[in-house]
């Protein structure tokens, strides 16, 4: 009984009072096990994934908060320099600091603008004040304290300790001759971006390309590390043809001509009729130069801006072209009279006079009114137009400076009765005193007129090109330098002449036209002479007009002419 009752299982009671047997219970632990397990696995799953999620996030966090700490820094290009034919610097790049503030880090705004301005030596109430509201902007991340000052005026701000200020490089754009040359040159703004003159026309080469530098900051503003980096290239510089010390010279002598013949402006160029270059071009006025921004007058390039009429200077033009076609000789003879009717306008000497009988090379030497109108005459309305426009009157001259014009000039269908009339006496016209001094370059290389030149050359490019054309023949070129002579040597230019040198030239005195027309103003004239040395074989080419003045040609320009031409003559030692 006993043996056989211990072999025997156990019965086991089921829930509910019902006996199962012991392979049912253990499959019912088993079955237990798996869900705590599942429910184990389900749990390492949300928590991993609560993991995952978490690490993604602060990923993302730190992403934001680097990218907060991010700045990307514009590193300035050297600005290239502008030299004269000599590589004397006219305009030229100086390191610069400009200050800057976090304005959201400062506690008092007004005591840091106080600290800042000690450090800058900044002065004035006015720029103190604008200094002050800048950094009272609570909402603004960024203002300038001071663009563009002395390094150690800079770093003496920095120093401070204030937090958010800092300090980043630039250039300031100084000019060593001042106001010489200025409006040719030009000038570069704050940004060191070219806004007139040669500054605004070679933009492009002068001003390099900037680099970059993308930096982290600390929440001061200090820069703590530097992620990339990129050089800038430093731009090219640009030489001229102007020669410093003749432009120098030429424009205290036109300042000394606008006080002396109580005129409002003057005009100067000098050239070297070969080659078409420019050694000076000089605008002066009465009231001075004192820096871009302030008198719009003073600002402008009159050699290329401005048009008038040129008067008796213009003859030139009219007697060469009639003795090109064949119409006249040097010689040949017309008897005056003391004036001459055309349409309904009468046609006078500048000073009173009977009938007279002059060789045309006796009316240029006396600049005879009533004899270039009768050769005018001669020439008719086609002829003479088309010499008008054969010495490059009408259009710009090419120099391609901003805002070159080309002058007036009708065409000849347009003319009226008297600009038969007004026109070889050079009345009815208006030029250029660029245009003017490029067309007596064509006389004075025997005929053969060549672009006027501004830029001799661009970083390693040489702008030594020259274009020239034929305008009249060098027999004509050469017997109109000789009648030129005559003018200086007798006629109505001899406050021109330079002893020890041959020079040939010719005045002019244009009434000035009202300023809303109507007529001309009564005694008020565009003063001019345009002279060339040695006669011969002539290296230089001087034009002087001198504007708002009631002085004649032969006494307001002439003289200064003689000066300017003298000190060039002499400087480039060229021989008589």
């Amino acid at each position: 009984m006993a043996s056989s009752s211990t072999g025997r299982r156990r019965p086991v009671r089921r829930r509910g009072g019902r006996l199962g047997s012991p392979r049912t219970a253990h499959d019912g632990v088993n079955g237990r096990l798996r869900l705590l397990r599942l429910a184990f696995l389900v749990f390492l799953v949300l928590i991993g994934g609560k993991a995952v999620a978490l690490a993604s996030s602060a990923q993302h966090l730190s992403e934001m908060a680097l990218d907060q700490q991010t700045d990307r820094l514009t590193l300035p290009a050297h600005r290239g320099s502008i030299l004269d034919r000599n590589g004397h610097e006219l305009a030229v790049g100086k390191p610069a600091q400009t200050v800057y503030a976090t304005p959201y880090l400062l506690d008092d705004p007004e005591a840091a603008a106080d600290r800042l301005c000690d450090a800058l030596q900044i002065r004035r109430k006015r720029r103190r004040a604008a200094i002050v509201k800048a950094l009272s902007d609570r909402d603004s991340g960024f203002a300038y304290v001071a663009r563009k000052v002395e390094p150690d005026l800079a770093r003496a701000a920095v120093d401070l300790g204030l937090p958010g200020v800092g300090c980043y490089a630039e250039e300031q754009r100084t000019y060593p001759l001042k106001g010489i040359a200025a409006q040719v040159i030009g000038f570069a703004g704050t940004d060191n971006r070219g806004l007139a003159g040669v500054e605004l026309m070679h933009e492009e080469e002068l001003s390099g390309r900037p680099g970059s530098e993308t930096v982290v900051r600390d929440p001061e503003g200090r820069i703590i590390k530097t992620i990339a980096h990129r050089d800038p290239q430093s731009g090219a510089d640009v030489r001229l043809t102007l020669d410093r010390e003749i432009q120098f010279f030429a424009e205290d002598v036109l300042r000394r001509t606008v006080r002396d013949a109580g005129a409002r402006a003057a005009t100067g160029i000098v050239m070297d009729p070969r080659t078409g270059e420019i050694l000076t071009m000089a605008s002066v006025t009465r009231e001075g130069f004192h820096g871009f921004g302030k008198d719009p007058a003073t600002e402008k390039n009159r050699a290329v801006v401005d048009v008038y009429e040129p008067g008796s200077i213009f003859k030139v033009v009219t007697i060469s072209g009639a003795l090109a076609d064949g119409l006249v000789k040097p010689g040949s003879r017309f008897t005056l009279p003391p004036s001459i009717w055309v349409a309904d306008r009468e046609i006078n000497e500048s000073h009173p006079r009977g009938t007279v009988t002059y060789s045309v090379r006796e009316i240029l030497q006396w600049s005879s009114n009533v004899g270039a109108v009768t050769i005018g005459q001669k020439m008719g309305k086609a002829g003479l137009s088309r010499w008008v426009r054969a010495f490059g009157f009408g259009k710009p001259t090419g120099i391609d400076f901003p805002g070159e014009s080309g002058g007036i000039v009708l065409p000849a269908d347009q003319w009226s009765g008297s600009s038969i009339g007004n026109i070889p006496m050079g009345q009815g016209i208006a030029v250029t005193a660029l245009q003017m001094a490029s067309a007596f370059c064509a006389v004075a290389n025997d005929g053969v007129q060549v672009r006027p030149r501004l830029i001799a050359q661009v970083g390693d490019e040489v702008h030594d090109a020259v274009t020239r054309r034929r305008v009249i023949p060098s027999t004509v070129a050469r017997q109109v330098r000789r009648m030129l002579q005559l003018a200086v040597d007798e006629g109505t230019g001899t406050r021109a002449r330079i002893p020890g040198y041959a020079v040939a030239g010719k005045t002019g005195t244009a009434e000035m036209p009202l300023p809303h027309g109507g007529g001309y103003a009564k005694g008020v004239y565009v003063a001019s002479f345009v002279g060339m040395a040695p006669t011969d074989r002539p290296r230089l080419v001087v034009l002087a007009t001198v504007d708002g003045t009631t002085q004649y040609g032969g006494d307001a320009a002439a003289p200064a002419v003689q000066k300017i031409m003298r000190f060039a003559l002499h400087h480039l030692e060229i021989a008589p």
